[in-house]
């Protein structure tokens, strides 16, 4: 290693790479970037569809892969891996997400909470009511679930491209909206896209989830315990036919959100520590050879571990990997859309296509913006300050991205129905391209720059 000064040490390539690392982090950090690697993926996917490879592409996504020993083993495609598994961990986020929304976050305060609830109903029961109107019988009644979702990552991205145009607080409107949506369609899963019940396996799920509890009002804090009765419990909701991704919403949901230490008992044992730590440095000023030292300063991190909520660490480390990694594979899994140029006119006249198009940008509109502005003529609540209804009309169209969720829903609903599973995600795909298009021209449009507002928001 190369000497710098007495207190600072510099690795050869240190400096290069820090070159390199720390414009990469900024950027990782900024929630544009989830929608632009989203959006790449399913260009991507929609590429590899329309290509000689398109054969290959859905060959690789059917191969089996099983985990297991003798007697007990799970086998399923590849595709079922990434829906039914990696997903799980998408909706763990989720859930820790929505639990931090509920207890301290925007939908804590009932005063705040309130337009952003009102408009998320609004918007998803709209989008239902045109859908079935589309669809009012058989099998494709099945996708009534579809147009209810609102892709955060795509509508964040869209608004965040705007920059000092919008107001701080439009995304954080955007965001609680986003949060009860999702709830909404982890509700929508769980009650009405459920095969048959196995009720053993899924009474193995409610004690586990009683066992997690129990962990949860035992002070447990460390992770793995959780994670590991998490793995369990996925495996049983799995078998009960309950779709298993929800295990990741149930297991988020026991996590502990309060910190060990308080903030003025945090401060009382970082001093402490401060004092033994100078103490021991006066014998030994290497930490290599001073176990003493050593043992101080993992004392400290101990210390700065509880003074964090369990939850809130889950949620900020398992942020990056699922926006990142999860997200984009199931992108690249479910985008895949062979389109055919001249089957236009079949496309925009089938029911399912049209039903969750027409849902997705005009529901989304009249429900979101409609159930506001009722709301507040009603005098319900009150627009955030420095909102006008020119902004909620302009999320109002962004919430027609639709996505993952309404992918993921497509999947669940259309499983044993390919042709309508096709339709569907075109629809999808064409909705959401025009809805965050619209929305952005929109408040293009209609949103005067100003240098107070700043959209640079980090994960």
């Amino acid at each position: 290693m190369k000497k710098l000064n007495k207190k600072e040490y510099i690795a050869p390539w240190e400096k290069a790479f820090d070159l390199i690392l720390s414009p990469l982090e900024e950027f990782i950090h900024r929630q544009t970037t989830s929608g632009v690697l989203l959006m790449i993926c399913a260009i991507v996917a929609l590429a590899i569809a329309n290509s000689p490879w398109n054969e290959a592409y859905h060959h690789i996504l059917e191969l089996t892969f099983t985990i297991g020993v003798e007697g007990f083993q799970l086998s399923k495609s590849l595709h079922h891996w990434i829906n039914d598994g990696l997903m799980a961990l998408f909706f763990f986020v989720v859930g820790l997400e929505l639990k931090r929304e509920i207890l301290v976050g925007e939908l804590a305060d009932p005063k705040q909470a309130i337009l952003p609830i009102v408009a998320a109903i609004g918007g998803m029961l709209v989008p239902v009511i045109i859908y079935v109107s589309f669809n009012p019988e058989g099998h494709a009644l099945n996708g009534w679930g579809v147009p209810m979702a609102t892709d955060i990552a795509f509508a964040l991205g869209a608004l965040a491209l705007l920059g000092s145009r919008v107001p701080k607080n439009l995304l954080t409107f955007l965001v609680a909206l986003a949060i009860v949506d999702d709830l909404g369609a982890v509700l929508v899963i769980a009650l009405f896209y459920t095969e048959a019940i196995n009720f053993i396996a899924l009474t193995v799920a409610i004690l586990l989830l009683f066992l997690l509890i129990a962990l949860n009002l035992g002070g447990i804090r460390r992770p793995l315990p959780y994670m590991m009765i998490g793995v369990m419990l996925w495996i049983a909701m799995l078998q009960s036919g309950v779709h298993a991704t929800l295990a990741g919403i149930i297991l988020a949901f026991t996590i502990p959100m309060r910190p060990k230490y308080d903030a003025d008992r945090f401060l009382s044992h970082i001093n402490d520590m401060v004092v033994l730590i100078k103490r021991a440095y006066q014998h030994e000023n290497n930490i290599v050879k001073n176990v003493e030292l050593r043992s101080r300063v993992q004392a400290l991190e101990e210390g700065v571990h509880l003074v964090q909520a369990p939850a809130q660490i889950l949620e900020h480390k398992m942020h990056l990997p699922t926006a990142y990694i999860v997200i984009p594979i199931f992108s690249l899994a479910n985008a895949g859309i062979p389109i055919d140029i001249s089957s236009f006119d079949a496309i925009v006249t089938n029911p399912v296509s049209m039903g969750i198009a027409a849902g997705l940008v005009f529901g989304k509109l009249i429900g979101i913006a409609g159930f506001s502005w009722l709301a507040i003529k009603l005098g319900l609540t009150v627009l955030p300050h420095g909102l006008n209804f020119k902004h909620i009309v302009g999320v109002a169209l962004m919430g027609g991205i639709g996505f993952t969720m309404s992918i993921f829903i497509a999947e669940l609903g259309f499983v044993h129905h390919p042709q309508d599973l096709l339709m569907a995600k075109t629809g999808i795909l064409f909705a959401s391209v025009l809805a965050g298009v619209s929305g952005f021209i929109w408040l293009y449009l209609t949103a005067e720059k100003n240098k107070e507002y700043s959209l640079d928001y980090k994960l």
